[in-house]
């Protein structure tokens, strides 16, 4: 499972050019699941997302987490981290999961992270056409690879 996590002062997901959700400060989470993925993937991304500690504190160091700062995520859904793009100039997706395991995984990581935050998470759609917009606060960007921890 691969998450890319932009810290943002705000954000807002689109889609049929209606606001779907927004958030104020917090992070933007894209989430990628592989067709190899497990909760075990899930739960670790989830844990890592919550206790990154990538906010500033007082003194202008980036020590505190989401839950330091009471913050809010947008949790979107994102195939297309999962893109091979070692062959010709066309990305190969063979190695995402199909929606039959996807789903169930993106769901799960929903249910984890509403149990913490509540309705401080608010999530794309699972398969749509979907335009994010935000403003990435630093600007501040990680990469995490659950089969790299």
């Amino acid at each position: 499972m691969i998450a890319v996590i932009q810290r943002v002062s705000q954000a807002s997901v689109a889609i049929d050019k209606k606001i779907h959700a927004a958030i104020s400060a917090g992070l933007v989470i894209l989430v990628g699941i592989a067709e190899n993925d497990t909760e075990i993937d899930a739960e670790w991304i989830c844990n890592k997302i919550l206790s990154l500690r990538i906010f500033s504190d007082k003194e202008e160091k980036m020590n505190l987490s989401l839950m330091d700062i009471d913050g809010e995520i947008l949790l979107i859904s994102q195939f297309t981290l999962l893109a091979n793009t070692t062959k010709g100039n066309r990305p190969s997706y063979i190695l995402a999961a199909k929606p039959s395991i996807a789903i169930p995984l993106y769901k799960y990581c929903i249910e984890k992270l509403k149990n913490i935050l509540g309705d401080k998470l608010k999530t794309g759609e699972f398969g749509a056409d979907m335009q994010v917009s935000l403003i990435n606060d630093g600007p501040v960007t990680i990469v995490l690879n659950s089969k790299e921890k």
